[in-house]
């Protein structure tokens, strides 16, 4: 399930229609949004397999507020050794919107030759960056001569993936990918105001 509305009752029942643990996972974005208004949000839940083929259940919460994107998220874990149940573990981060970097919204359109401006994409990844996790990927640099065997070191690049939320219509429906659409735009011009302050 996921949803895209204004009110914190709103964003109330979007996390209870998730049906994953919706009294802990309203208790933990309650407690981090405080008295702050809610301007957007996204409830987005799913389901993934394990190695072991089992299922694991997440929610990830974002929240946009006048000042701030909320970002909460919560994992199932089985019991283990040591641990005769399962429990769940959440975690909240609460970013200003003037340390948001980027706001990056990847969309898949089938057909872009017969693409009608206005039609929605099928498929997006919105990807958050605020600096607190930074992925380093380096390769071997090389010339243009195939036969030089000279060390010319490494190149690469350094990215901030913070957060990275997918939905396509095929998994989600097609107003899961609205609804991210229509939160991405609101953050995007919220820390466009937050930088213009």
């Amino acid at each position: 399930m996921r949803e895209t509305r204004l009110s914190t009752a709103g964003l109330r029942e979007a996390i209870d229609r998730s049906g994953y643990y919706p009294d802990l996972v309203a208790d933990a974005v309650e407690s981090a949004l405080g008295k702050e208004q809610v301007d957007a949000y996204v409830v987005h839940h799913e389901a993934t397999f394990d190695p072991a083929m089992e299922v694991r259940r997440h929610v990830t919460v974002l929240v946009l507020s006048p000042t701030r994107l909320l970002v909460c998220h919560t994992d199932e874990h089985p019991a283990v050794e040591g641990v005769s149940a399962s429990h769940a573990s959440t975690t909240t981060e609460a970013v200003l919107l003037r340390r948001i970097q980027s706001v990056a919204v990847t969309r898949v359109v089938p057909d872009p030759a017969s693409y009608v401006p206005g039609v929605p994409p099928t498929e997006v990844t919105l990807t958050i960056g605020w600096g607190a996790i930074s992925h380093i990927d380096l390769e071997p640099a090389a010339c243009g001569d195939e036969n030089c065997e000279a060390d010319h070191g490494y190149t690469g690049a350094v990215t901030a993936d913070d957060l990275s939320l997918r939905v396509s219509e095929a998994a989600d429906g097609p107003e899961a990918v609205s609804h991210v659409l229509a939160f991405a735009k609101a953050l995007s011009e919220a820390t466009a105001r937050a930088a213009a302050s």
